[in-house]
């Protein structure tokens, strides 16, 4: 019956556009930071299509959505979904296709008078950036059990204040308990956010898992000092210590095909042009495939980071932002998402996700895929992220197709009961 079942584009990228105009900027982007007032407005328009749609909605105590489609047979849920936050220059369409489409495929569904024996969730997930607050994946790691709703609660942001005062200001502690154990199936669909499916030429990627992802923030404690006076021997430079340490993690990358790195954060204090910095602050961004090597580069960036900060007499502390294991998704649902592919007379391609996304904290709970539609030029948290129309659409009706299959039994075994 799905086969022939499509759709609505029209509704959906309608959708798409009017979430992309609550915290519009200039060039075409959206800032809608987590728990800021323009989040609540995202927040407040999607829960209103939830309630068009008639569907049962939660809302737990970090602020993550549930809207439930019931089934035919009391059993566990299939989950959809993604988030709806997004980092300071946002894209209109990470994370927030995953969630509108999923609100498609229930109002496809709905108007074509299909029951499906599994109920239906579509979810939003607070703080899946973490760009105001870390970690990211804040939100499903809540949920899933990864992180304590007080700790998450206590956590501050960028600008120095807690999660919690942010929620309460915005009203969404929610007092649906958080965490849901039960779930049959989770399949998120996502922009690739890279270069990979637009340069290979093809309609989708049948997402194999998530790299891992480990965040650290450096601080470095030197001694100001006149910048003319100062010999270069007798320094205790910050500054110089976080240069160092950068060169030092960008030349372990170089050295292990693969390693990704990036220095996405760095302030110095006093930063004038004629005083040595006695205050550096930077981030660390290293993602691999492979966790063994990962590990063993985190393990060398700090044994060398400590010997540089003591050739320099300065305090050196550092602590982790984020600490995320690769991940593999289920094989069946990744071969489904190829196998339908290809019935649609679509191109499909495997390949491992260098993002972090809410499917690999729920493959904790449950089985778990991702279908990902290309993103131009590979452009993602940028104004110019763009994905077209009719991969928007095609991603869509094959993540309909994947629901429906999932949701009626197949793909994946009925072993859980309500």
């Amino acid at each position: 019956m799905t086969i022939n079942l499509r759709i609505n584009p029209e509704r959906l990228l309608t959708r798409i556009s009017r979430l992309a105009q609550v915290g519009a900027i200039d060039g075409g982007g959206v800032c809608r930071l987590a728990f800021t007032e323009q989040d609540k407005l995202g927040r407040d328009l999607v829960i209103q299509w939830m309630h068009e749609l008639d569907l049962h909605v939660t809302i737990d105590g970090i602020g993550n959505v549930v809207a439930t489609r019931t089934g035919k047979k009391n059993l566990h849920p299939v989950m959809t979904g993604s988030h709806i936050d997004t980092v300071r220059t946002g894209g209109r369409y990470d994370g927030n296709l995953g969630v509108l489409a999923g609100l498609e495929v229930i109002e496809t569904l709905n108007e074509a008078g299909i029951e499906t024996d599994h109920p239906i969730s579509v979810a939003f997930f607070s703080n899946e950036e973490g760009a105001r607050f870390a970690p990211d994946m804040m939100g499903s790691l809540v949920f899933q059990g990864g992180l304590s709703l007080e700790d998450a609660y206590q956590t501050q942001g960028i600008d120095g204040t807690t999660v919690r005062e942010n929620l309460e200001k915005i009203g969404y502690i929610g007092g649906h308990p958080v965490g849901q154990n039960n779930l049959h199936a989770f399949i998120e669909l996502h922009v690739e956010q890279g270069p990979i499916l637009e340069h290979e030429q093809k309609n989708i990627g049948a997402v194999t898992g998530v790299q891992g992802i480990r965040w650290i923030e450096f601080t470095i404690k030197g001694v100001s000092n006149h910048a003319g006076t100062t010999p270069m021997r007798l320094r205790h430079n910050a500054g110089l210590v976080a240069m160092k340490i950068a060169t030092y993690v960008h030349q372990l990358a170089e050295a292990h095909p693969g390693q990704l790195v990036t220095i996405g954060f760095m302030e110095l204090k006093p930063n004038l042009v004629n005083v040595i910095p006695n205050d550096a602050k930077f981030t660390i961004d290293l993602r691999n495939t492979d966790q063994m090597t990962l590990n063993q580069i985190v393990t060398d960036l700090l044994a060398q980071a400590k010997i540089i900060a003591l050739e320099e007499g300065v305090e050196l502390s550092f602590r982790d932002l984020a600490n995320f294991q690769s991940v593999s998704f289920d094989e069946r649902i990744i071969a489904s998402v190829e196998s339908f592919a290809k019935e649609s007379q679509l191109s499909v391609q495997r390949l491992s996700s260098g993002a972090g996304h809410d499917a690999q904290i729920i493959s904790r709970m449950c089985p778990t895929g991702m279908i990902f539609v290309p993103s131009v030029a590979g452009l993602s948290h940028n104004v110019k992220e763009f994905t077209h129309d009719a991969d928007v659409v095609s991603g869509a009706n094959l993540l309909l197709k994947i629901i429906y299959e999932l949701a009626n039994g197949k793909i994946i075994e009925e072993t859980q009961h309500a």
